[in-house]
């Protein structure tokens, strides 16, 4: 397998090239600590851009996800989520700390008086011919952080004037917050889209079975997870037998081979969109060491994971895997 610059005209081509997203900011949060709030869960899809700061954002039965100063977390699904300066701090229904402490400019002020955090919170919609399949390939949570987009040499410029937007708001503050989600939101997904179609992961659906999708779901949320082909088949209520041949039949592949695909779509994702260690990447889909991660990826794309990641930076550059 190779890595190609010019990406062939597929299908995947096509959808990434037409991928809009469509944002909306609902405040902007400039919280002191010690602070937290709780995100109730919806169908629309959600995302946090952090603009001054750090904090925590936690999912229920998921390992916690630190974010600094210039990244953002996309949650596809819209899951309940929280938010917060530490692990430990007191956390309040996101609905409940706006109705008491929205300004005129739409900015939330709260919390203590310890050190601040600035972030846009949202929500956003995709405008493409086929928004639940882009969605059904994105883990819980995305990040990417602002200096690894190939865009980053003029995100830096647009995050500083956002920065002074949210030291003090002007009329129509909302309006440049959402068209700065549009340009991160869009380099993210593009970033785990192409991870997928490295892998083969975006395809025509397999045949729906109910039990086989939880399984999918589950791999695809929880990739950190020790799987084994006995504990999916387990989770899905089948037998190990039974659930290996529907599995194969719905998708083509034995159930830890599809893990693989995954974990190592979203190792490139991470890559190409993060400014993560290797040894980070590998802790969060589930590899033991950033020696076996990189055994692996340099086995699957033919590359090592440093030449992926230095490819993905460049602002021309579209890697494609070719067969031989």
């Amino acid at each position: 397998m190779r890595l190609l610059n010019t990406a062939p005209e597929d299908d995947v081509t096509r959808l990434l090239a037409a991928l809009a997203v469509r944002s909306s900011v609902y405040c902007l949060s400039d919280l002191g600590a010690p602070w937290g709030f709780e995100v109730a869960g919806a169908s629309v899809a959600k995302f946090h851009v952090i603009l001054d700061g750090g904090c925590w954002l936690r999912l229920p039965r998921a390992a916690p996800v630190r974010l600094e100063r210039g990244e953002l977390a996309i949650l596809p699904r819209g899951e309940r989520h929280t938010v917060s300066d530490s692990l430990d701090s007191p956390v309040a229904g996101l609905g409940q700390l706006i109705a008491g402490n929205l300004d005129v400019g739409a900015r939330l002020c709260a919390g203590g008086d310890g050190e601040r955090t600035r972030l846009l919170c949202g929500g956003f919609t995709l405008a493409s011919y086929d928004p639940g399949t882009i969605l059904a390939l994105l883990p819980q949570v995305v990040t990417m952080t602002s200096s690894a987009a190939p865009v980053s040499s003029w995100i830096g410029p647009v995050l500083a004037l956002a920065r002074q937007e949210a030291a003090a708001p002007v009329p129509g503050a909302q309006a440049i917050f959402a068209r700065l989600a549009d340009v991160f939101l869009t380099q993210a997904l593009r970033a785990y889209l192409t991870g997928a179609a490295c892998n083969g992961l975006h395809r025509p659906g397999p045949p729906h079975d109910p039990p086989i999708d939880h399984a999918i779901g589950l791999i695809r949320d929880h990739v950190d997870r020790p799987w084994t082909v006995q504990a999916l088949a387990r989770e899905s209520g089948l037998s190990r037998t039974a659930f290996s041949a529907r599995f194969r039949a719905a998708t083509g592949e034995p159930p830890i081979q599809h893990l693989a695909k995954v974990r190592l779509s979203q190792a490139a994702a991470y890559l190409a969109s993060t400014d993560l260690t290797l040894d980070a990447i590998a802790a969060r889909i589930g590899y033991a060491s950033d020696a076996s991660l990189s055994k692996a990826f340099k086995r699957h794309f033919g590359v090592s994971p440093g030449s992926y990641r230095s490819a993905n930076r460049r602002p021309t550059s579209a890697a494609t895997p070719q067969s031989s």
